[in-house]
């Protein structure tokens, strides 16, 4: 009887170590939709499976390398880890600039849309399409 109590223990303890494990993996996996905060237009919805898998844009084309006066703390960091909504010294590029400038005609997210709308794709270029206050 003591020995299946300790199989039954032991067992669960298993199963709970097993369960925390999938769900510190789960933490570790890229979420699928991230939302780009700060702009008084509204968030940005940015579906990451969908450009990563579907659209087979590389990880480097967001997250790019670092600079060496600014060190990356991660592989991938999110975007506002260095750039800050006013820039901050040694960076020169504010969040706002680091996907498109000041008329949305040229930046990381702005290029890549209009590009795929040149070959004959449907990516969204207008504020609005992007940018939804009451969506996010």
């Amino acid at each position: 009887m003591k020995n299946t109590k300790l199989v039954a223990v032991l067992l669960g303890l298993a199963l709970l170590f097993v369960i925390c494990g999938l769900a510190l993996a789960a933490d570790k996996v890229a979420k699928d939709t991230i939302i780009l905060k700060g702009n008084p237009m509204g968030g940005v919805k940015f579906m990451h499976t969908a450009h990563t898998k579907d659209r087979n844009v590389k990880c480097e084309t967001c997250h790019h390398p670092s600079k060496p006066e600014k060190a990356a703390t991660a592989k991938e960091q999110a975007c506002s880890d260095c750039h800050t909504k006013t820039a901050t010294a040694p960076m020169k590029t504010t969040y706002k600039l680091a996907f498109h400038d000041a008329t949305a005609k040229k930046g990381t997210c702005i290029d890549c849309h209009t590009a795929e709308n040149a070959k004959g794709k449907k990516a969204p270029t207008k504020c609005t399409e992007c940018h939804q206050k009451a969506n996010v």
